[in-house]
């Protein structure tokens, strides 16, 4: 059965995120799914923290969905909450799961708002350039919502920036990206840097 993602994003007052990692690593022991990644943005819309979590279907994603949203304390953090944002993904075809571990010091979250129907043939241009990409540097995830707007998010580990803007030009110039279906893409398109919290699994 294919799996079901959760990337919750988390507005914070300035200065809270050491004590509001205390409290959501307790939040989610006690809830459903699997911690994947904990990250702050360091570049792009500041003062966020972004978390994925994995579960086994959607009746599991949706009973930790109910658990957030009637809990009085979601995430361990209401005193530090400005606005909370939850959404549900599922990934694109054959997309291996995520497996925890150290691929670099920042990872770049990427979102872009789908044309109508433009998921099929966006899963069918990664399809293509998906392995030419990956073999210039590792993908983490990429997803495609299950709820809100029809968009799709991606997740690339880098191990420093300036990687960043190396790895993405080396497989520009090489032909490895973008893919064709990149004209179903919107000009609603976000992005940012996200440097991994103590207790992220992805680091």
């Amino acid at each position: 059965m294919t799996k079901r993602y959760e990337l919750a994003t988390l507005s914070i007052q300035m200065g809270s995120a050491p004590k509001f990692i205390q409290g959501a690593e307790a939040y989610m022991k006690d809830g459903k799914g699997r911690l994947l990644g904990a990250w702050v943005c360091d570049v792009g819309s500041l003062n966020k923290l972004a978390i994925l979590r994995e579960f086994e279907d959607d009746a599991e994603l949706l009973r930790e969905r109910q658990r957030g949203l009637t809990a009085a304390n979601p995430f361990g953090a209401a005193e530090f909450l400005t606005r909370l944002e939850m959404e549900s993904y599922a990934p694109f075809p054959n997309m291996p799961p995520v497996e925890p571990g150290t691929f670099g010091a920042i990872y770049e979250i990427r979102s872009y708002v789908l044309k109508t129907g433009g998921l099929l043939p966006t899963f069918e241009g990664w399809g293509e350039k998906l392995p030419e990409r990956t073999a210039v540097s590792p993908l983490t995830i990429a997803l495609y919502a299950l709820d809100g707007t029809p968009r799709i998010t991606h997740i690339w580990p880098y191990a420093d920036a300036n990687a960043r803007f190396d790895k993405r030009a080396e497989s520009v110039a090489a032909g490895a990206w973008p893919p064709r279906s990149a004209v179903w893409l919107t000009p609603e398109m976000s992005s940012g840097l996200y440097v991994p919290t103590a207790i992220s699994p992805l680091r």
